[in-house]
């Protein structure tokens, strides 16, 4: 991956990749990661990146992580233009989150390929299940308020999150719809949370990433840098076209479009997973 030839072939691939992935994490706040993740361990499947075996899922979680970094950053600031982000459910959970997303990245690098993408796929599928409920479950009215109540909700979404490199809409949109948040204000303020997801994770992906043979040249532990800048610059400039049109969704046709895009991902993962 030292030809600069090669970079120019599979950079608008990547381009392409983060104009979806950005579109939709401002429509459905998630981050990108799920269509990021697949795309990359493709791209080392198939050859075009050299990635060792053993790496490759985690090199495709960990660059993933790394764009979720500019891609919340946009997609948090057109959200917040809406008035679609709760800064005081944000405040809430954000130290939570933190703390797992911290704990899924340094987690994650010691976990086999295989059982990152099942649990992906299977926590997708779950999901999605109630997603598409015409009379979707409620666990409360609203979210609770003790502290001991937030680190058990909020802490495993930013495991999760962390551990497959995704932004935390994935998880964190149909929590707070299940204990009763408006689905356009819970997608903003999941696109805030992606950020604070992110970093921590990024974090602990570059220090298990240290020293591991098999990686691509110009990577920090197990994120790339070339290809996360290609991918960023797009799900930057494209993320504000998701939120225009989320707020453009009723309540109803955002769930739905949730549901069907987290089904498709969940199953592809569920597939390499177990076939």
């Amino acid at each position: 991956m030292d030809d600069p030839a090669t970079w120019l072939l599979i950079a608008p691939i990547l381009l392409a990749v983060g104009a979806v992935a950005g579109t939709l994490a401002g429509l459905l706040g998630v981050g990108g990661g799920i269509v990021i993740v697949p795309v990359l361990y493709w791209l080392t499947e198939v050859g075009f990146l050299d990635v060792g075996a053993d790496a490759a899922i985690h090199f495709a979680v960990a660059t993933s992580l790394f764009t979720i970094i500019p891609t919340s950053i946009s997609s948090a600031r057109a959200h917040h233009r809406k008035g679609s982000i709760d800064l005081e459910m944000f405040r809430a959970w954000a130290p939570f989150i933190v703390a797992g997303a911290l704990l899924g990245g340094v987690l994650a690098a010691n976990v086999d390929a295989a059982m990152l993408s099942g649990v992906f796929g299977l926590i997708a599928l779950i999901v999605v299940l109630n997603m598409l409920n015409p009379k979707p479950f409620s666990l409360a009215e609203s979210p609770p308020a003790g502290v001991v109540s937030r680190a058990v909700i909020a802490g495993p979404i930013g495991v999760f999150s962390a551990m497959m490199g995704i932004g935390g809409g994935t998880l964190s949109v149909p929590v707070m719809t299940l204990l009763s948040f408006p689905v356009h204000r819970a997608v903003g303020t999941a696109a805030l949370f992606g950020l604070m997801i992110a970093v921590p994770g990024v974090l602990g992906y570059v220090l298990a990433g240290q020293d591991i043979p098999g990686l691509l040249p110009y990577s920090i532990g197990y994120v790339n840098l070339p290809a996360a800048v290609i991918i960023s610059i797009a799900t930057f400039i494209f993320a504000p076209l998701g939120v225009k049109i989320a707020h453009r969704l009723n309540p109803r046709h955002l769930r739905f479009a949730f549901a069907v895009f987290l089904g498709i991902s969940g199953a592809k993962m569920l597939s390499e997973a177990f076939f």
